[in-house]
C-alpha cells in the first residue's frame, strides 16, 4: 500500500495538503448549488469559492486524502448541469517549478554597476578577504546563509526515498527559514552513502555558509555525522530532526506540566520511538531533570536484559533511564507514567493502553500526518494532548524553533550550537505562552515574535558562553 493510500485510510479531517483546485461552469445557480452539496456530502471542506469574470467558479476544496479527492471528482462529474473546466491537485500546483529562487540584493543596471558587482571591482573585495578572512562575514552573504543538507534517507516518515525525492522537503525548509527567520537557506541534497562521505561534503561546503542544518538523515548515521561536524567545523551544525523537535517538545512539556500541576522532576516520561527525535527529546528532558525516561523501540522497552546489541543511541536509555527496570512493550511502558512522547508511526498505540497512565496524563502523539493515537480517542485521564498536525490544538512544529535558533546563531556569528542554547530556546518558546491551558501549551507558528524571542535567547546564550566570533 502506498503512503498516500495509508494516509487516506487513516486521516479523519480534510487538510490543505490534499486540496484540489477546481474551476467549474454551471448552467444556473441551482445546478452549482447542487454540486456544492454533493462535494460537501463527500466530507470535503470547501475552503474558498470565487466567481470568475466569465461566469465560471473557482473552488479550493480540502480533502482527507486521495480517496476523498477521487470522490470529489466523481461528485462534480455526476452533478447535472455542471462542467468541470479543470481539476488539479493544489499541492502539486504549488510545487510547479520548485518553491524557491535566487533574488539579487543589488541592481546591475549599467556598466558602472557591473564594474562594481563583478569585474574588475569584485577582485578588490576578493583580495581583502584573502588578506583578512574575517571580511567574508561582512562582504558576502555567508553571514546569513544556511545549508539544508540531506541525503534523503529518512524523509518525513517516508523512509529512504533518495536525494532527488527529498528536494521538495528541503525547498520547503528553505521557504520557512526565510519567512520566519529571514535566513537565506539553500537545499543541498547529496548522493552520499556513508558517514565519511556526508561529513566530507559538509566540510567542503562550509566556507560558503554560516551554519549547517542537517535534515532527514537516518539514524544512527545522523548522530555520528553531527558529532563529527560539531568537532571539526567552526560554524554551528544543527540536526533539526533531533534538536528542533526536542526544543519544541521541552517547551510544550514545561507548559503542560504547569497545566496539570506537576514538577518535571517528579514525572516519568515514556518515549515511544527511539530514532533521532526520540533520543534528542529524551536527552533534553534528562538535562532539565525530568524524573525518569523510558525508551521503547520496535522490539519493546529498552532495558539491560535485552538480548539484542543496542547502538549507542539506544543504550543511552538503558544507562540513563528506566530506573525501575521495566520490560515488555508499549502497553507495559505506559503503566503509571505521567507523559507519553510518540515519535514512531501511525496508529501504533491503542487508546485503552492510555487508561493505565497516571491521572492528568500528558500525551504528545507526534507521528505525522497520522498520530500514534488520534486525539478523539483519548480517555478521561489524559489532560493535555499535542500532535504534529495543524488541525488540532498544540501542534508540535519544528518551525517554532529552527528559524529562531539559526537567526540567533547567525546574528552573533556563533561557532557552535550548545545544549545551553537549546535550553534557552525552549525556555523562550515556553515563555511565549504566559498562561498555558490544556488547549494552548505552545504559541502558534504564525504568532508574532516567536522567532525573534528564540533568536534573542540563543544569541545571548552564545555570547555568554563565548561561542561567537569577534
Amino acid at each position: 500500500m502506498s503512503n498516500d493510500e495509508t494516509t487516506t485510510k487513516r486521516m479523519t479531517k480534510p487538510s490543505a495538503g490534499f486540496a484540489l483546485n477546481i474551476d467549474v461552469a454551471a448552467a444556473d445557480v441551482a445546478d452549482f448549488s447542487g454540486m456544492v452539496r454533493a462535494v460537501v456530502a463527500c466530507g470535503a471542506d470547501i475552503r474558498t469559492m470565487d466567481a470568475l469574470g466569465d461566469g465560471s467558479r473557482r473552488l479550493v476544496v480540502a480533502c482527507s486524502g486521495v480517496e476523498q479527492q477521487h470522490a470529489v471528482r466523481a461528485a462534480i462529474a455526476t452533478s447535472p448541469g455542471v462542467r468541470a473546466l479543470s481539476i488539479s491537485d493544489a499541492t502539486f500546483d504549488l510545487h510547479l517549478g520548485g518553491k524557491i529562487n535566487v533574488a539579487s540584493r543589488v541592481s546591475v543596471r549599467n556598466a558602472d554597476e557591473l564594474a562594481m558587482a563583478y569585474t574588475p571591482g569584485v577582485g578588490r573585495v576578493c583580495m581583502a578577504i584573502a588578506d583578512d578572512p574575517a571580511v567574508v562575514w561582512t562582504h558576502t552573504g555567508r553571514s546569513n546563509a544556511v545549508a539544508v543538507l540531506s541525503d534523503g534517507t529518512a524523509v518525513l516518515g517516508l523512509g529512504n526515498i533518495g536525494p532527488e525525492a527529498a528536494m521538495p522537503v528541503m525547498e520547503g525548509k528553505a521557504v520557512l527559514f526565510k519567512q520566519f527567520g529571514g535566513v537565506d537557506a539553500y537545499p543541498i541534497c547529496v548522493s552520499a552513502s556513508t558517514v565519511d562521505e556526508i561529513v566530507a561534503v559538509a566540510k567542503a561546503l562550509a566556507p560558503t555558509f554560516g551554519g549547517i542544518n542537517l535534515e532527514d538523515i537516518a539514524a544512527p548515521a545522523c548522530f555520528e555525522i553531527e558529532e563529527r561536524l560539531q568537532r571539526e567545523l567552526d560554524i554551528p551544525v544543527f540536526h533539526d530532526d533531533q534538536h528542533g523537535t526536542a526544543i519544541v517538545v521541552l517547551a510544550a512539556m514545561q507548559n503542560a506540566a504547569k497545566v496539570v500541576g506537576k514538577q518535571l522532576s517528579d514525572m516519568t516520561v515514556a518515549v515511544v520511538g527511539t530514532g533521532a527525535a526520540g533520543v534528542a527529546c529524551a536527552k533534553l528532558l534528562h538535562l532539565v531533570g525530568v524524573g525518569d525516561v523510558i525508551g521503547v523501540d520496535r522490539i519493546g522497552i529498552l532495558h539491560d536484559g535485552r538480548d539484542d546489541v543496542l547502538p549507542a543511541s539506544k543504550q543511552w536509555f538503558v544507562d540513563n533511564g528506566n530506573r525501575s527496570g521495566r520490560t515488555g512493550g508499549v502497553a507495559e511502558a505506559l503503566k503509571g507514567v505521567d507523559a507519553l512522547l510518540g515519535l514512531s508511526g501511525p496508529g501504533v498505540i491503542e487508546a485503552e493502553w492510555l487508561v493505565n497512565m497516571a491521572d492528568d496524563a500528558i500525551v504528545f502523539a507526534m507521528a505525522n500526518p497520522v498520530p500514534e493515537v488520534m486525539p478523539e480517542l483519548m480517555p478521561d485521564n489524559v489532560a493535555v494532548v499535542a500532535t504534529g498536525r495543524s488541525d488540532y490544538p498544540n501542534q508540535i512544529n519544528n518551525v517554532l524553533a529552527f528559524p529562531g535558533v539559526f537567526r540567533g546563531l547567525l546574528d552573533v556569528r556563533a561557532t557552535k550550537c550548545t545544549d545551553e542554547m537549546k535550553l534557552a530556546a525552549a525556555a523562550a518558546l515556553a515563555a511565549m505562552v504566559q498562561d498555558p491551558t490544556a488547549e494552548r501549551v505552545l504559541p502558534g507558528a504564525f504568532d508574532d515574535g516567536v522567532a525573534s524571542a528564540v533568536a534573542s535567547a540563543v544569541a545571548a546564550t552564545a555570547t555568554a558562553q563565548g561561542c561567537v566570533r569577534d
